[in-house]
């Protein structure tokens, strides 16, 4: 997450809501993404480095996400995704 953070500059709050689709293609961590943010509607379009791409697919892959699963799913119940306060 805090490499991702990094490469992305995302706010919190559009990080935590990221979902796999958004910085994968098929199977593979995408080396650019664009997300639009939460606050002020506009796309933001970011790169992702070759050490980022290799820790977030190993974390796809180790905690079984599929494409529209949350990036940073949460623990509580009832809570789809990690919150900026966790």
């Amino acid at each position: 997450m805090f490499n991702l953070a990094i490469d992305s500059k995302l706010r919190a709050c559009d990080l935590t809501k990221l979902r796999v689709s958004d910085i994968c293609l098929g199977s593979r961590v995408a080396p650019r993404a664009t997300v639009v943010q939460q606050k002020t509607q506009r796309p933001v379009q970011f790169e992702i480095t070759e050490q980022t791409r290799a820790s977030a697919e190993a974390w796809i892959q180790a905690a079984g996400l599929s494409s529209g699963d949350y990036l940073f799913q949460s623990r509580i119940h009832g809570s789809p995704h990690l919150s900026t306060r966790q």
